[in-house]
């Protein structure tokens, strides 16, 4: 895999474009003014800088948002693959929780070397999921499909897998913890409010009520 030669700095910025991307729409500068804790005016010059790039990672167009180029996704995707190796490998080789990885991955990514980041795969037996279930990029840098789909989607009657968690608040990591809503859980919806949208699940024998500010950060895929 060829190395970026791109500072932290940029790195953040096309990690957190490629995650405001996702679902197919442009990144506002306020998202990621939001998301960098920067100024707006430091996001739009910033923005123009990585669109003068030979080549450009972003196209980025005033009042528009941006998006990543070819050769920008493949950046971030390096970065977001590291970061998804160190938390995979914090939890399983130092025994850290789900909820401490995520800071300790933001500090190391930028820093580690391609070989070191072949080994941990190699040692973890090349995971494709993080502890988070976040898909862990392919080492060709292309992103595997993501069948998955919201919780708040489910109705009565069916069953499903927690695939992943979508969620960096520690302590709604905490409290799924303690719920049993972690990756590889199953869950059976048994009842849904059409007034507020609420989910009464069962999980691990126990029954919970989950509003929308939950259900939407929990992806699952149909159990039979």
């Amino acid at each position: 895999m060829k190395k970026t030669s791109a500072t932290q700095s940029v790195q953040d910025y096309l990690k957190h474009i490629y995650e405001l991307t996702e679902d197919g729409s442009s990144a506002t500068t306020g998202a990621l003014a939001q998301r960098l804790n920067v100024k707006p005016a430091s996001v739009t010059g910033m923005l123009r800088k990585l669109a003068g790039e030979d080549p450009p990672l972003v196209e980025y167009r005033k009042h528009q948002g941006v998006v990543l180029t070819a050769a920008g996704r493949r950046a971030a995707l390096e970065v977001i693959r590291h970061h998804r190796l160190l938390e995979a490998w914090l939890v399983q080789s130092l025994g850290y929780s789900w909820d401490e990885v995520h800071e300790e991955a933001e500090r190391l990514e930028h820093v580690i070397s391609e070989e070191f980041e072949r080994r941990i795969d190699a040692a973890l037996g090349y995971p494709t999921r993080d502890p988070h279930g976040e898909l862990i990029p392919a080492a060709d840098l292309s992103m595997p499909e993501d069948e998955s789909l919201p919780l708040s989607a489910l109705r009565p009657g069916r069953a499903a897998v927690v695939l992943r968690v979508l969620a960096r608040d520690l302590n709604l990591l905490r409290h799924l913890d303690s719920l049993g809503l972690t990756p590889g859980a199953q869950i059976e919806v048994i009842d849904y409010s059409p007034f507020d949208n609420n989910l009464t699940i069962r999980v691990e024998g126990k029954t919970h009520v989950l509003g929308l500010s939950i259900t939407t950060k929990i992806f699952v895929r149909f159990d039979g």
